[in-house]
């Protein structure tokens, strides 16, 4: 006899192709989001370490008025 639990069925085929093309938008978002932090925290990074390490420019004389 036929096991009806394993036979096809279009429509759980259609809804479960659409769930995952819906989390792999979330998962390329999020993984996106992430990458963008990881570069953005790397370079805080390095602006405080240079920052820390390099001596500071002289800032520029300011200018009189005449009176």
């Amino acid at each position: 006899m036929r096991n009806p639990w394993r036979a096809r069925n279009p429509w759980l085929s259609l809804w479960l192709s659409g769930a995952n093309a819906m989390f792999g938008a979330a998962r390329a978002q999020a993984q996106r989001n992430a990458n963008r932090m990881a570069a953005d925290n790397v370079t805080r990074a390095v602006n405080a370490w240079s920052a820390a390490l390099l001596p500071q420019p002289a800032k520029p004389a300011r200018k009189r008025a005449k009176r």
